[in-house]
C-alpha cells in the first residue's frame, strides 16, 4: 500500500491538504517587549512560559504515564529534529490498512494536523488491536519518531505498541465526508473532534488568553460580576427572569399578582445582561477594572447574528471621557487580533482556506490601518447620499444596521470605523447626554464583514441627568439607587465598553454563524447539551 500524505484539515471530511505547516512555534524577536520590562515576567512564568533575550516560548505539558513523559502532538511537530521513543495519545482521523502495514492518523486537539502512526506485523497489538481500528477511536501508542518521507507531514511514528483506550460504535456520526454545519450544531457534544469546531476553540482559548493579558499589562483588575440581577442595564425588558417558585402554584398578593417576597432573593431577579453597572462599582474604586463573562438576552432572534447566552468583555475606566475610551477600544483589538494572527497561523490558514480566503488579509488589514472616525450624523449623511438601496432606510433617529455598517467599512471607508455621539432616543439611559441635548456620549466600533463588534459609551456622571433619564425611560429609581448612590459620592467622569466575544472570533475565523463559534449555543427552541 503506498505511503499517503495526510488528510488533516478537513470536517469529518479530511480532505484539505496541509501546506507543511506542522505545529506552533514562536517567538518575539529583538529586545524584550515592554510587557516584560513592566512586570509580566512573573506572570509569563506563572503561566507555563519561558522567556529569554526577548523570545516567549511554550512550556510543553507533560504528564506521566508508566515513568514516560507525553508530549502533546504539536510539541512532537515543532520538535527541531526526530528521534527517540515517544508516546501518543489521542482520537483516530483516519485509518488505513494495507496487508502488511497501516497507517493511522492520530489528532489530539492541540493543533490542527495530525500525526501519522505507522505499525506493521511487528507492533505490539498488531492483529488484536491495530487491523480493527477505525475512525473515532481513542488509543495510545509508543513509538520511534522518525522523518517522515511523506508529502505535507514533517514526522511520523513507527508504532512498536498500540492500545485501544476506547472503542467506538459502528454508528459513530463523524465520517471521512463533509458534514454541514447545521448537521453538527445536532451533535454539539461531537462536534468539537472536527477540524473547523476544534480550530475555532483554539482561537477562542488565544483569543481569551490575548485579553486576559492585555488588561493585565494595561493595569486593569479583573472584577467577577454576578449573574443573578435586579436590574436592567440596558433598558430593554429583554432578561430571563430567575425563580425558585412553582409556577403552577406561586403565592398571590391581595391583588392577584405573583408575591415575589416569597421568592428566593425575595424580589423579581433576572440573568445578567451586563456585568457593565457592576463593573462601575469598582472602577470608581480602582479606575481601570474589567469583567469577562457569561451575559443573556430572552431576544426572540432566531439568526445567525444572536444567540441567548454569550461572553462579554467588559472594561471599565475611571478618569475616562469618550475619546480615551476610542483609543482604548482600537488599541485593545489590534492587540487581541495581533496575537492570535501569531499564535494561531495554521488554525487561520485553514480558515482562510476552508471558510473565507479574506480571513488573513482582513486581519492585517485591521491590524495595521488606523480606524477611522466619523459621528452619527455625518455617518446617516454618507448613508443618504450614496445612492445604496438598502434593505432598512437610512433615517436621523434610527439605529444603524448591519448592512449600513457593513458599507461604511467595507465599501465607504475600506476600513475599521469608530462612529460617535447617537441620537439619545435609541441608547441607553446611562449614557453620558451631550451638550446639544440630542445625542449621547455613545460609540460603536465597526468591523468588515461583522459591522459592530464593540458598543460603548461615556457614562452619565451628573445625578440629576441621570435621575431624569431614568424617569425618561420609565425605569424605576429604587431598583438603581445603589447606581445613584455612586453619583453622590465621588463621581467622577467615566467610561466603558462591552464587546460580543463571540463576534470577535467570527471576525477572525471567517465563520458565518454565530452558532458555530460557541461550543454549546443557545437559542430559542435550543438549550440541548
Amino acid at each position: 500500500m503506498a505511503r499517503k500524505p495526510i488528510d488533516r484539515h478537513g470536517d469529518g471530511p479530511w480532505d484539505f491538504r496541509g501546506r507543511g505547516l506542522t505545529g506552533l512555534q514562536f517567538s518575539i524577536a529583538g529586545p524584550a517587549p515592554s510587557a516584560v520590562d513592566r512586570g509580566a515576567a512573573p506572570l509569563l512564568h506563572q503561566r507555563g512560559f519561558t522567556t529569554g533575550w526577548g523570545g516567549v516560548t511554550l512550556r510543553p505539558t507533560r504528564r506521566a504515564s508508566k515513568g514516560r513523559e507525553v508530549d502533546s502532538i504539536r510539541e512532537l511537530l515543532a520538535r527541531e529534529e526526530a528521534g527517540g521513543e515517544v508516546t501518543v495519545r489521542g482520537w483516530l482521523r483516519t485509518a488505513r490498512h494495507a496487508k502488511k502495514m497501516s497507517f493511522l492518523e492520530v489528532n489530539d486537539g492541540s493543533c490542527l494536523s495530525g500525526l501519522q502512526l505507522v505499525a506493521d506485523s511487528t507492533c505490539d497489538g498488531w492483529e488484536g488491536v491495530v487491523r480493527n481500528l477505525s475512525t473515532g477511536c481513542a488509543i495510545e501508542a509508543v513509538g520511534q519518531l522518525v522523518d517522515s518521507p511523506g508529502q505535507g507531514q514533517r514526522y511520523e511514528v513507527h508504532a512498536q505498541r498500540v492500545e485501544l483506550v476506547g472503542g467506538v460504535d459502528d454508528d459513530y456520526p463523524l465520517q471521512k465526508k463533509r458534514h454541514s454545519f447545521e448537521f453538527l450544531r445536532t451533535i454539539a457534544h461531537l462536534r468539537s473532534r472536527t477540524n473547523t469546531l476544534g480550530a475555532v476553540l483554539r482561537v477562542r482559548d488565544e483569543a481569551a488568553r490575548a485579553i486576559h493579558d492585555f488588561f493585565y499589562q494595561e493595569g486593569f483588575i479583573q472584577l467577577h460580576a454576578p449573574v443573578i440581577t435586579l436590574s436592567d442595564a440596558e433598558g430593554a425588558g429583554e432578561m430571563f427572569r430567575v425563580s425558585s417558585l412553582d409556577p403552577a402554584d406561586c403565592p398571590r398578593t391581595e391583588a392577584g399578582t405573583t408575591d415575589w417576597s416569597a421568592d428566593f432573593f425575595g424580589a423579581p431577579t433576572y440573568l445578567t445582561v451586563s456585568g457593565q453597572l457592576e463593573a462601575e462599582i469598582a472602577a470608581l474604586s480602582h479606575r481601570r477594572v474589567y469583567t469577562f463573562g457569561p451575559t443573556f438576552r430572552a431576544e426572540n432572534s432566531n439568526t445567525s447574528r444572536h444567540l441567548a447566552e454569550f461572553w462579554m468583555v467588559e472594561p471599565e475606566v475611571a478618569f475616562c471621557e469618550l475619546n480615551g475610551l476610542a483609543a482604548l477600544a482600537e488599541e485593545f483589538l489590534k492587540s487581541v487580533f495581533g496575537r492570535v494572527r501569531d499564535r494561531c497561523e495554521e488554525d487561520l490558514a485553514f480558515f482562510n482556506q476552508r471558510i473565507d480566503d479574506q480571513v488573513l488579509s482582513t486581519l492585517s488589514h485591521v491590524i495595521e490601518e488606523p480606524f477611522g472616525r466619523i459621528t452619527y450624523d455625518e455617518a446617516v449623511q454618507i448613508l443618504q447620499e450614496s445612492g445604496q438601496e438598502f434593505d432598512f432606510p437610512v433615517e436621523w433617529g434610527v439605529d444603524l444596521q448591519s448592512e449600513h455598517e457593513r458599507f461604511l467599512t467595507e465599501e465607504h471607508f475600506g476600513r475599521p470605523l469608530i462612529v460617535t455621539d447617537y441620537p439619545r432616543g435609541i441608547k441607553a439611559f446611562y449614557m453620558y447626554l451631550n451638550d446639544d441635548g440630542r445625542t449621547v456620549g455613545a460609540m460603536d466600533v465597526l468591523v468588515p464583514r461583522i459591522g459592530e463588534i464593540i458598543g460603548g459609551s461615556q457614562r452619565e456622571h451628573r445625578l440629576d441627568v441621570l435621575r431624569d433619564r431614568l424617569a425618561e425611560q420609565s425605569l424605576p429609581e429604587e431598583h438603581y439607587w445603589w447606581y445613584l448612590d455612586l453619583r453622590r459620592y465621588g463621581s467622577v467622569p467615566h467610561a466603558g465598553f462591552g464587546l460580543g466575544f463571540e463576534r470577535l472570533v467570527q471576525f477572525m475565523t471567517g465563520m458565518t454563524n454565530i452558532r458555530d463559534v460557541i461550543p454549546f449555543p443557545r437559542v430559542p427552541g435550543n438549550a440541548g447539551f
